[in-house]
C-alpha cells in the first residue's frame, strides 16, 4: 500500500498526565489529550481521563491538580487505551518531551497485548536544536518564544492544552517562518 505524500499524512499530537514519572515503577497514565492533524490543521481531538486503578501522589496531584477522585468513574486503562489506539491508527505521534510519553504508551499497550508501531516527533528535541539560546525548552518557554504576543492562558499540566500548545509549536518549526533559526 501506497503512503500518501507527507503533507497529507494524520499526525497526532499526544500529552499524557500520569502517577509518576516511570512506568517500570507501577506509574501510570491518568489522562490523554491529543489533536489530530491533517494538511497543518486540526482534525480531530482526543481527551479523556482515566482510572488507573491506583492511587495519584499528592505530590503528583500537585502538579497537575487532577485528584483520586475525579478518576472516579473514568474509563479504566483498558477502555481509554484501546479508544485512543483506534485514534491514532498508523499516524504519526508527535509530543513534547516524547521520551517520556512514548515510554508510557509502549509500557500501556505492551501491557494490553497492543503493538506500537507509531512513528514519533519529539518537539522538545526540536526545540533544543532550532533555539540552542533559550534559557530553557519547556513547553511554556518554546511556546512564548514562538508565539510572543499569544494570550497565555492554559489549565496547567493538563493533557488537551498541552497538546493544544504542541501542536502550535510543531505546526510553526514545521512551516520555517522568518526568524526560525
Amino acid at each position: 500500500m501506497e503512503q500518501p505524500p507527507p503533507s497529507f499524512h494524520r499526525h497526532v499530537v499526544v500529552d499524557l498526565e500520569t502517577t509518576g514519572l516511570s512506568p517500570r515503577q507501577g506509574h501510570r497514565i491518568i489522562e490523554i489529550g491529543a489533536v489530530a492533524l491533517e494538511q497543518g490543521v486540526v482534525v480531530e481531538k482526543f481527551t479523556t481521563l482515566v482510572d488507573p486503578s491506583v492511587p495519584i501522589p499528592a505530590r503528583v496531584q500537585a502538579i497537575h491538580g487532577i485528584t483520586d477522585e475525579m478518576l472516579e468513574g473514568q474509563p479504566t486503562s483498558e477502555e481509554a487505551l484501546a479508544r485512543f489506539f483506534a485514534f491514532i491508527a498508523d499516524s504519526t505521534l508527535i509530543a513534547h518531551n516524547a521520551a517520556f510519553e512514548i515510554t508510557f504508551l509502549r509500557h500501556e499497550f505492551a501491557r494490553l497485548k497492543m503493538g506500537f508501531p507509531n512513528r514519533h516527533v519529539c518537539t522538545l528535541e526540536m526545540s533544543r536544536r532550532h533555539f540552542p539560546r533559550l534559557s530553557d525548552h519547556t513547553l511554556e518557554t518554546v511556546y512564548l518564544h514562538l508565539f510572543p504576543n499569544a494570550d497565555f492562558t492554559r489549565q496547567s499540566h493538563r493533557a488537551l492544552d498541552d497538546a493544544r500548545m504542541t501542536a502550535k509549536i510543531w505546526l510553526r518549526m514545521e512551516e520555517g517562518k522568518p526568524g526560525f533559526i
